[in-house]
């Protein structure tokens, strides 16, 4: 269960380290560094507002996660992750929609146990009703 927590909900997390942010909307830039914060805090409100309700993870082992899923992962008592870097950055935007990914080293700890792990992902985020959700995230384990 503990893998399947880090696997799944990193992915989120790592959108606002993605590039410098140069070519980002100026709205999308502040949404992704406040979704950033929230996981970092594991603040549940702001993940509530920044996580679209139809929100869709699959994570590295393959297993389907909900918006309910993901931020109870980030709000367990014992989940904290470090600091990282974005390798190989993608930022896809367009008029409503951005796909932001790369590659991370993440580690953190997980039920007061550290882990660490290399992760591809791929954040799919959607501009409704003027404001910018995560709605899709795939995640990958990248070949060794």
């Amino acid at each position: 269960m503990r893998k399947v927590r880090w696997v799944g909900a990193i992915a989120a997390l790592m959108l606002c380290a993605t590039g410098s942010g140069a070519d980002l909307p100026a709205d999308l830039a502040q949404a992704v560094h406040d979704y950033d914060e929230a996981q970092i805090h594991g603040n549940k409100a702001e993940l509530e507002r920044l996580v679209a309700d139809d929100y869709t993870l699959v994570n590295s082992s393959g297993r389907v996660q909900n918006k309910a899923q993901l931020i109870a992962d980030y709000t367990t008592p014992g989940y904290k992750i470090e600091p990282f870097e974005i390798m190989q950055p993608v930022e896809k935007v367009w008029s409503d929609g951005a796909v932001m990914g790369g590659i991370v080293d993440l580690r953190g700890t997980d039920g007061g146990k550290p882990f660490a792990v290399k992760l591809r992902f791929a954040d799919i985020w959607a501009k409704r009703n003027g404001k910018w959700q995560v709605v899709y995230t795939h995640v990958s384990k990248p070949p060794v």
